[in-house]
């Protein structure tokens, strides 16, 4: 008769330790939750602004693609259907693909989608890759800034001295240089924003799932 009662009363034991391990995992989903609430409140005003401003202009470098391959279309449309002659389209489509690439280098480095080699990166602890990162993020910086001086020089020339393209349209070229100083002052903005982020103790280098990147 103990034994029977012992059965009949398992169910109930088994359902308590199910709402105790139902309670512990409830609390601890509440309190990754708030964790990564916090860590996204902790983000630097600044460093939110900075990639808003980057998440703007890499909508608008995909809207530049976009515009670049419907001027294309439009372009075939016309010599091998109407069999006329182009004037703008050849230089729009150019201008537009560089102005797209320059100015969605800001967007990418936020998604840290540039190319590079994770290998070391994985092989080192949260410290090492801290000191990779700063690293890298200064000798890049530093790079952006000499091709900035270099972009904004080219493009006061082209402003100051009225230059046009050699082509019938006359393109003022200080319209289609302005993406070059444009992009690589946001780019670098960007790359400050990690730096930033880096010193404060963030691993933006970490090895992250393949899933994780696309949030």
């Amino acid at each position: 008769m103990a034994r029977s009662c012992s059965i009949w009363r398992s169910p109930s034991i088994n359902a308590t330790r199910a709402c105790r391990g139902f309670r512990r995992a409830s609390h601890y989903t509440k309190l990754k939750v708030c964790l990564v609430e916090s860590s996204a409140s902790s983000t630097p005003a600044l460093v939110r602004y900075i990639g808003y401003v980057s998440t703007a202009t890499g909508v608008i470098a995909s809207f530049m693609i976009l515009a670049a391959v419907l001027i294309t279309c439009q372009m075939i449309f016309i010599r091998a259907v109407l069999g006329k002659s182009t004037i703008w389209q050849t230089e729009a489509v150019i201008y537009l693909m560089i102005a797209a690439t320059l100015l969605g280098l800001a967007y990418v480095q936020k998604l840290k989608g540039h190319v590079g080699v994770d290998l070391v990166p994985t092989l080192l602890g949260p410290k090492g890759r801290r000191l990779l990162s700063i690293f890298t993020l200064v000798l890049t910086g530093a790079m952006i800034v000499l091709m900035f001086y270099y972009a904004y020089d080219m493009w006061h020339f082209a402003w100051k001295r009225g230059w046009k393209s050699e082509t019938i349209w006359a393109v003022p070229l200080w319209i289609p240089y302005l993406s070059v100083p444009l992009g690589f002052g946001l780019f670098l903005l960007q790359l400050a924003a990690d730096l930033w982020m880096v010193i404060r103790g963030d691993d933006i280098i970490a090895p992250v799932a393949a899933q994780d990147r696309r949030h």
